[in-house]
């Protein structure tokens, strides 16, 4: 049984009833899109209201994040790419060098005092007579020189100190990494003359990322960095000022290398 009888006929709304319900409705999202989702999620206001709302602050909010997260991820790419390209650091690959001269310099500088030749006689150097050695007058082998070199060692990455500066238009962004060993320290400071910037301190490398700290309208900042695995470690900037900055950044700690990237 039926709890409740059916419709008759005339209960049924007629074609006429279910066109205006619908057209009614049609209206009613084209005003809700106009006016409350198109000022919210995308900054678009035709008719102002979000802006009465409060909604269009929202909208380039959500813009300008996405934006910046773009360029974000088009940074990382970047500096993912050229790590790709860079198998040894310039620093490290000098050290190699180095210490690959100082051992060839070592080993020449080792002369014997004499050479047995294949008959068992000793040959005399400097017109010395050319005789057989007795077996208990057998020559002295001489000890190996100090070898001592002038070149400069390699700069030891601890104890590194280095200090950039550049110039930023209204919207335009950059970012600086060091690399680091994993457990490595870096003090820094950097201060933006003439403005504010928006900033994202973070590191990538071996297929990581990690983010350390975000700012929204920062004149300036100071701390440390202790680099939570191998790779490039460092900030990004964007200038949403109206005017041109100064980013100067002062670096000092344990890293390898320090480089602009964009």
């Amino acid at each position: 049984m039926y709890n409740t009888d059916l419709p008759s006929r005339a209960d049924l709304p007629t074609s006429a009833q279910l066109k205006r319900s619908t057209f009614i409705a049609a209206l009613t999202a084209l005003a809700l899109l106009v006016t409350v989702v198109m000022p919210s999620e995308y900054a678009i206001d035709p008719t102002g209201a979000g802006r009465l709302l409060g909604l269009t602050n929202m909208g380039e909010i959500k813009t300008q994040l996405a934006a910046e997260a773009a360029a974000d991820e088009t940074a990382s790419a970047k500096a993912s790419a050229e790590r790709m390209t860079q198998m040894v650091p310039p620093a490290e690959l000098m050290a190699r060098m180095d210490r690959i001269e100082n051992l060839l310099v070592a080993l020449t500088a080792e002369q014997p005092a004499s050479q047995p030749s294949p008959t068992g006689e000793a040959v005399a150097q400097d017109n010395v007579t050319v005789g057989e050695i007795a077996p208990a007058e057998a020559p002295a082998i001489a000890a190996a020189p100090v070898v001592e070199t002038t070149s400069e060692a390699p700069i030891r990455p601890d104890g590194r100190q280095d200090e950039l500066s550049f110039t930023l238009a209204p919207g335009q962004g950059a970012e600086v990494k060091l690399v680091m060993r994993q457990g490595a320290k870096a003090n820094f400071s950097w201060t933006a003359d003439g403005g504010v910037v928006n900033f994202e301190t973070h590191g990538d490398g071996g297929g990581q990322s990690v983010s350390y700290e975000k700012g929204r309208s920062v004149p300036a900042d100071e701390g440390a960095i202790e680099a939570a695995f191998d790779g490039n470690h460092g900030w990004f900037w964007r200038n949403r000022g109206d005017r041109e900055i100064t980013l100067t950044i002062t670096t000092e700690g344990n890293y390898i290398d320090i480089k602009r990237v964009i």
